[in-house]
């Protein structure tokens, strides 16, 4: 069983980390100092292969704690590879920088006055191989596991206890990622009835038969995936699952209450689940972006100051009334803001104003005004609410009031996209939900944009927009 060979994986584990650590260190040795290519000062000449050699005696421990405190030791089934690249990465550039301060404090020590004349160049390279060495030797092991499972070998046995939807997803996942190495023998449920399949995995019997599959089933690991209606017999469930000192689990079933990327804080020993991750309630990410806006604004006003001279001339000279037009629409924290376009359309009473949105062939657009609405040059004096605060240069589009109070009736979560600015151009738009489309999808694109923003987000937006947002067939 896997649980009888964990502790020797991890030890076997270590000690290859150990010995690739200190390859690296010898490689970078050898390539400094014995190489074509060496290249070195009398100081770092005057020191033995002993001086450096002696040092990895305190280096490999130092890194592998490292690794250790950047989880590079945890269980690979479900970890990305990127994730742990990550953590090889953050480990060597924290080791690298340990082992220069360490040396800089030297300089204050007589004893150690000598190891100051370490190479600066071979401790690069050591960096440099040791987080290519790291990451090679790693995803050969990852490789070796995976086909070591797909042949029947290392394989993790478990059962689930609860029949739901969060169940169902993680057997989706499971079902999709077979070099995990999961094997599910079944799920107990009271409300499912026996013999149900899904995805391969049967309910093959009810929640009391619990400690007596346990009693009789080797296992690996339990995952507790109740329905929220079974919620109440989750303690006795949970003091089972532990009594029979088998891993456990519990993934809960929250979907239809948190249908997003909740997430977690400690509130001094308190566990408190945020129903929604909102990168910008940060106040250095929402700094950042604001300090973007900015920037981004002047420089946009100042670049299509020639475009905007010609679309207020054109507009001034092609139909009565103002250049600018001015509407109310509904902005950050649900508060109202007005809004500025280039007029597009004839001069119109309030009550016509009131109208659905623009449609194609729509009459009230003037000539003029179609073309600067195919080209979304009307949207530029937009520019200037982005520099007032009221908008973002990337965010969900606003929308008017009367509008607002019919969406939030009928579209679930429509309101979640008031947490951010609204902005000139976004995540939906550059995918085309713009103008007379479906609201649905536009508030998912939205929804995912102000769950996953961040500011290479924003500027691959920005990018897209050059060629997906200026010119598109649903702006009539």
């Amino acid at each position: 069983m896997i649980k009888d060979n964990q502790v020797f994986f991890n030890r076997l584990h270590i000690l290859l980390d150990g010995i690739v650590i200190a390859a690296s260190y010898a490689l970078a040795w050898v390539i400094k100092f014995l190489s074509p290519l060496a290249d070195t000062t009398p100081g770092e000449t005057a020191l033995s292969a002993q001086t450096y050699f002696s040092a990895l005696y305190l280096i490999v421990p130092f890194y592998l704690v490292l690794y250790s405190i950047n989880n590079l030791y945890t269980s690979k089934r479900a970890t990305r590879v990127r994730t742990e690249v990550a953590g090889i990465l953050k480990a060597n550039t924290v080791g690298i920088a340990g082992i220069m301060v360490f040396f800089f404090l030297a300089l204050t020590r007589p004893g150690l006055t000598q190891i100051t004349n370490f190479s600066r160049s071979f401790l690069a390279m050591f960096y440099v191989f040791n987080i290519a060495a790291s990451i090679l030797y790693r995803y050969a092991l990852r490789k070796f596991l995976y086909y070591i499972r797909r042949k029947g070998n290392n394989l993790k046995h478990m059962i689930l206890v609860g029949y739901s939807r969060a169940g169902e997803a993680y057997l989706d996942r499971i079902t999709a990622n077979p070099q995990w190495g999961y094997v599910v023998h079944g799920v107990l449920d009271d409300h499912v009835p026996v013999g149900t399949v899904y995805k391969g995995v049967k309910v093959l019997s009810t929640l009391e038969s619990l400690q007596q599959f346990l009693a009789e089933n080797e296992l690996d690991e339990i995952a507790i995936t109740l329905s929220l209606q079974d919620y109440d017999n989750l303690e006795n469930i949970v003091d089972q699952c532990e009594k029979s000192g088998v891993h456990t689990k519990f993934i809960p079933d929250y979907n239809s209450l948190f249908p997003s990327r909740p997430y977690t804080e400690d509130l001094m020993g308190l566990p408190v689940i945020n129903i929604r991750f909102v990168p910008l309630t940060n106040t250095w990410n929402a700094l950042i972006k604001r300090i973007v806006d900015i920037v981004g604004a002047i420089f946009l006003i100042i670049l299509f100051s020639p475009v905007m001279l010609f679309a207020a001339i054109g507009t001034k000279l092609t139909s009565k009334g103002p250049v600018i037009f001015k509407q109310t629409r509904i902005g950050l924290h649900s508060k109202p803001f007005t809004m500025y376009k280039f007029r597009t359309m004839t001069v119109q009473s309030a009550a016509q104003e009131q109208k659905g949105w623009t449609t194609k062939d729509d009459s009230r657009v003037t000539k003029f005004g179609s073309l600067l609405r195919r080209t979304s040059i009307d949207e530029m004096p937009q520019f200037f609410n982005v520099l007032m605060g009221k908008m973002s240069l990337v965010g969900p589009r606003p929308e008017r009031p009367q509008f607002v109070e019919k969406f939030k009736e009928e579209i679930p979560r429509y309101m979640v996209k008031h947490q951010v600015r609204p902005g000139i151009t976004g995540w939906a738009q550059i995918n085309g939900y713009r103008g007379d489309t479906s609201i649905r999808k536009r508030v998912e694109y939205d929804i995912f944009y102000i769950e996953n923003w961040n500011l290479s987000f924003d500027i691959k937006i920005l990018f897209l927009t050059i060629f997906k947002g200026f010119i598109n067939k649903n702006a009539y």
